[in-house]
Order: structure tokens, then C-alpha cells, then sequence
């Protein structure tokens, strides 16, 4: 089973990623965070004389992609998460369950202010990747395995859990 979890940055992809993978503990679970396929800086463009990591150009999406395949073999559960998760016509084929999570600009403000790991962004680059999101990271579509669910709060994992039909996908092992 696939699960896509996407959203803009600091919505809480990673936090429900984890969450999750510990919840279905016994099963083979592995996260695939798409920050780990980032290009090296010098291939990713530039905005402003700024690395613009807010376009799918900045992710190796192929190698992203092939590592999926080959997770989905190896894992009972393959939780891929990330801005893009929705953006490619390939990897958005390959999910069995699909999660959006949504926040609002002032909630992604306060949080991505906070987040210093590549250093304070102007408040341009701020703006640039609240836009950029609604451009590259917005799902391709809203069927009945798609779940919209609010990163402002705390998120309930059982009826996550529920919605994810975990049962159907992995005949082999029981929660």
C-alpha cells in the first residue's frame, strides 16, 4: 500500500508521517520524504539570487519515483510525503490513499517563521512559497481515496486509520 501526504510547508506532513508509522506498528512501514531527493543546490534555479526549493525542479523526482517502486515491494506500507506528492502524473499514480493536509497562510506563516533550519526567509520568499504551492503542490484530483484533513490541529488517527483500509492491502498481517 501507498499512502501520498501532501501540503504546504509546515502543514504537518512529517508529524502524521511518523505519527502514522508508529501507529501501525507491527507492520513494514517506511517513510519516503521527499526533502531526502532535494538536487544539489547548484542544479536547483534560483528566484531573487535565492534557492527556490518551492518547484518540483528541486526534487529528484525520478529517483524519488524509483525508490517508491521499489519500497512498495519491500514494505507493507510505503507513507510518501512531501510539497510535490501530488505533482507528478507518475508517483500520483501510484497511491492506493491519498491525504492533503491544509493550513491556513497565517497558521504557515507562524510556523514556517519558526523554521530556522535553512535559515530566516525574507518575507518575499515567504510569500513566494505560499504562492508556489497553489501552483505545484495542490492535489490533481478528489476522489473517494483522497482525505482533506485540517494541519491546525491535532489529527485523530482512527478514523485515519480507518479511512486507510489497511486490511484491504496487506492480506499477510493483521493490526
Amino acid at each position: 500500500m501507498i499512502i501520498g501526504i501532501g501540503g504546504v510547508s509546515n502543514a504537518g506532513k512529517t508529524t502524521l508521517a511518523n505519527r502514522l508509522k508508529a501507529a501501525l506498528n507491527p507492520l513494514r512501514v517506511l517513510i519516503l520524504c521527499q526533502d531526502d531527493f532535494a538536487r544539489p543546490e547548484n542544479e536547483i534555479p534560483r528566484i531573487n539570487g535565492h534557492i527556490d526549493w518551492e518547484i518540483p525542479e528541486s526534487i529528484d523526482l525520478a529517483k524519488y519515483y524509483r525508490h517508491l517502486l521499489k519500497a512498495k515491494e519491500e514494505y507493507d506500507i510505503v507513507i510518501a510525503e512531501g510539497l510535490f506528492a501530488f505533482c507528478d502524473k507518475h508517483i500520483y499514480s501510484q497511491y492506493d490513499k491519498k491525504i492533503f493536509l491544509t493550513i491556513s497562510k497565517q497558521t504557515f506563516w507562524r510556523r514556517k517563521s519558526k523554521d530556522l533550519r535553512w535559515g530566516k526567509e525574507p518575507d518575499w520568499y515567504m510569500e513566494h512559497i505560499w504562492a508556489s504551492h497553489f501552483k505545484c503542490g495542490m492535489l490533481q484530483e478528489i476522489d473517494s481515496q483522497t482525505l482533506i484533513l485540517s494541519g491546525e490541529e491535532t489529527i485523530d488517527l482512527d478514523p485515519l486509520i480507518r479511512f486507510l483500509e489497511i486490511e484491504k492491502y496487506t492480506s499477510e498481517i493483521t493490526l
